[in-house]
């Protein structure tokens, strides 16, 4: 399964942009031409009240899809989100994770 690790790497970056962001919408959209074909993508998101959420897809140039969602909360000490994949055949892979910070004693 080598789309594993992208649920992951996506969590971590979304805890990084959620501190940051208060109350804005966004939304993107472009597509990428290579050798195999064109791939379309497609997402939106939201922040307000220390929680932000998002949702996307990308589909291949064999019109086969992969769509995203999820979303993280501030938290007293840092970040907890959670992250679902859907892959083309219907198989989904959710991952969660937590993020503390604890503050140096120097």
């Amino acid at each position: 399964m080598r789309y594993a690790i992208f649920p992951v790497l996506v969590v971590i970056g979304t805890f990084a942009a959620s501190v940051a962001t208060e109350a804005k919408e966004w939304k993107r959209q472009g597509s990428v031409t290579t050798q195999k074909g064109t791939y379309t993508t497609q997402g939106s998101g939201s922040c307000a009240g220390g929680v932000c959420a998002r949702s996307g897809s990308t589909t291949g140039p064999g019109g086969k899809s992969v769509s995203t969602s999820g979303s993280v909360a501030r938290t007293d000490n840092g970040a907890t989100g959670t992250r679902t994949v859907t892959g083309p055949n219907g198989g989904t892979v959710t991952r969660s994770g937590t993020v503390t910070v604890t503050p140096s004693s120097n």
